[in-house]
């Protein structure tokens, strides 16, 4: 039996995210099917604004309302550091346990010969003119995959050779999160204790 082309369109698109297979694109585009017309027109307005609506901070990326963001704008945040993660959602799980008080830096990625993603393809270079600005210490805090280990790698080494305070008697502390975070699992499924001890716990690189 052929499946009707607004059906077949929806489950298509549905396959298209991340981590929805076949049957669940079928389910979810059924279900929806069910649901008042109403709510399916509210659904669709927050696709159709979700990135009308939204920008990236412009110093740190994270995706906001508003250029720069709450963040970058909280005068009450330690300026002199900053903590360096590969997507915004890890934001919100450092932000979840109240104890990060500095700034941020979203590189959109990892490392990735595999996935053609390069050092080019992140936000690296907005993070070295931000640190030669008088940051004194940047957390990498990349997942601890092989991507997130080799990013974490390249960034030790790219910002101790743009270190802005070599030869002088204080020098930047470039230092990797500490252990508690699982290998292979992505710092946004952490939960805050975790974190939190992964914070306390960093190492210097």
């Amino acid at each position: 039996m052929k499946i009707a082309k607004p059906l077949a369109a929806l489950i298509d698109s549905f396959h298209k995210l991340p981590g929805i297979g076949p049957k669940t694109a079928q389910r979810l585009t059924y279900y929806l099917l069910h649901v008042p017309q109403a709510e399916l027109n509210s659904f669709s307005e927050a696709l159709a604004n979700l990135k009308k609506d939204t920008v990236l901070c412009s110093t740190c990326k994270n995706v906001n309302e508003i250029d720069p963001c709450q963040i970058c704008s909280d005068k009450t945040r330690d300026s002199s550091t900053i903590l360096v993660v590969e997507q915004p959602l890890d934001i919100l799980a450092f932000e979840k346990t109240s104890k990060f008080m500095g700034l941020y830096h979203v590189l959109h990625g990892s490392i990735s010969p595999l996935e053609n993603i390069g050092p080019d393809e992140l936000y690296i270079e907005e993070l070295i003119r931000r640190v030669k600005k008088g940051i004194k210490e940047v957390i990498i805090a990349t997942n601890p995959t092989m991507e997130g280990e080799a990013t974490a790698m390249y960034l030790a080494k790219k910002l101790k050779m743009n270190n802005p305070l070599r030869g002088k008697s204080e020098k930047l502390k470039v230092t990797r999160l500490g252990m508690g975070v699982p290998t292979g699992a992505d710092l946004e499924y952490a939960d805050e204790t975790t974190l939190i001890s992964a914070i306390q716990g960093r190492r210097e690189l």
